[in-house]
């Protein structure tokens, strides 16, 4: 894979001699086995101005941090798919006020689980737009916030890595609805379900549609719904808490679990594995990559939609996937009770609205996300500036990925 080679940040309006700061902080969390090893990159202006590598990828059998280290991104899956979706968008094949019914026909007759366990029918329609901005109703089996989320546990909606993405939301379509669609924000499967809206529409494959329209353009070599035999070695080994995805896991189990003070190396192949690509294919996660290639999806979204002369997206769906589509009301958003003052929450990625609100620095209009093993990457327009953080840390409270955030923006010269 061709790695991106580092320019003089001064160049791009950068500090070097700042830019130093981001070694000792890292190497920090990885000196305090908080995580066993990080991958960092910085770009400003299209060039990278940094570059680090940190710990191990694999601590038991001393394998070094390398730039060619492939992780799983968890729910930086999201903001792909999400744009593979509105590839679609741009083609006229759907408008996102249109109910997920129209293509897929079993979510017509959605019923509502109240928290006292009663069912009545859905109000209003899920529709795409309702997927992309997590407003559906759907949840996540490791919610504890609502009943619907232990019939999740109950059919094994995430952790049964076995079935294809049809079999998974036909699942998800057959149990009811945690919340009215258009009701609240709340985080959850529903990237999962625009990831079948992508095969319905295009009739294809989600994994081919990625690699046709994003993957291969952009060169993003090393990113896929699974990873080869003879690459494996490559693969960063897992550490932290227990697997989120695993059997009749949730939140609160997260939380034992992590004041007990759990943090060890973990097996998540089967809730996550490498040899099924074309059965384990997901919305929500599922993508291996490495931070060259997520570095090349990150810039092109920084690009207004190209890379290196190659369009996969125009600007103005970007501008509309970026903008804060939740009103005041349902503002700050939260994922497991933990609230985010200061972000809205476009299509598949949140937007910086209020810096101040947001505790830390950035611009308003900065987006980007996440994922669960505390994998992250940001999009600054403001500034051209791009940051990609890579490590496999089982989510925690913990947050080397915003300690990096803090270091990266004090680099900025101009």
């Amino acid at each position: 894979m061709a790695m991106h080679n580092v320019v003089d940040p001064a160049s791009v309006g950068m500090s070097a001699e700042r830019l130093e700061r981001i070694a000792p902080a890292m190497q920090g969390f990885v000196d305090r086995r908080v995580v066993r090893g990080i991958s960092t990159l910085v770009a400003r202006r299209g060039q990278v101005v940094h570059r680090g590598l940190y710990g191990h990828r694999d601590a038991e059998v001393a394998a070094a941090m390398t730039d060619d280290t492939i992780f799983r991104i968890y729910s930086m899956t999201k903001p792909i798919v999400s744009t593979g979706l509105m590839l679609l968008h741009e083609e006229g094949r759907f408008l996102l006020d249109q109910p997920v019914a129209t293509f897929l026909p079993a979510f017509a007759a959605s019923k509502v689980m109240n928290a006292d366990a009663t069912v009545v029918d859905a109000i209003a329609p899920i529709t795409i737009g309702d997927l992309l901005g997590h407003t559906s109703g759907l949840t996540y089996g490791f919610m504890v916030d609502n009943p619907v989320a232990q019939l999740y546990r109950d059919h094994r909606v995430m952790d049964d890595a076995t079935r294809t993405l049809a079999e998974c939301v036909d699942l998800i379509a057959s149990l009811p609805l945690a919340f009215q669609p258009g009701e609240r924000f709340h985080y959850s499967v529903g990237i999962d379900v625009a990831a079948r809206l992508i095969e319905v529409i295009a009739d294809q494959a989600l994994g081919d549609f990625l690699a046709e329209r994003i993957f291969v353009p952009l060169g993003m070599t090393d990113t896929a719904f699974g990873v080869p035999d003879h690459q494996l070695h490559r693969l960063a080994a897992m550490y932290g808490l227990p697997d989120i995805a695993g059997q009749n896991y949730d939140a609160d189990d997260l939380v034992k679990a992590e004041l007990a003070g759990f943090n060890e190396r973990i097996d998540v192949s089967a809730t996550y594995p490498t040899s099924t690509p074309d059965v384990f294919v997901r919305g929500g996660h599922g993508l291996f990559s490495t931070i060259d290639d997520y570095f090349r999806f990150a810039q092109t979204l920084a690009n207004g939609g190209e890379l290196n002369g190659k369009r996969i997206v125009g600007r103005k769906t970007l501008e509309l996937m970026h903008a804060n589509r939740l009103p005041p009301g349902m503002l700050p958003w939260e994922i497991m009770g933990d609230p985010t003052p200061g972000f809205g929450f476009g299509l598949g990625s949140r937007v910086l609205l209020d810096v101040g609100a947001s505790q830390g620095v950035g611009s308003i209009g900065e987006f980007g996300w996440a994922g669960a093993a505390t994998t992250y990457y940001w999009v600054d327009p403001a500034e051209d500036l791009v940051g990609v953080f890579m490590t496999q840390y089982m989510t925690g409270s913990q947050q080397p990925d915003r300690t990096f955030r803090s270091v990266v923006y004090q680099a900025i010269a101009d």
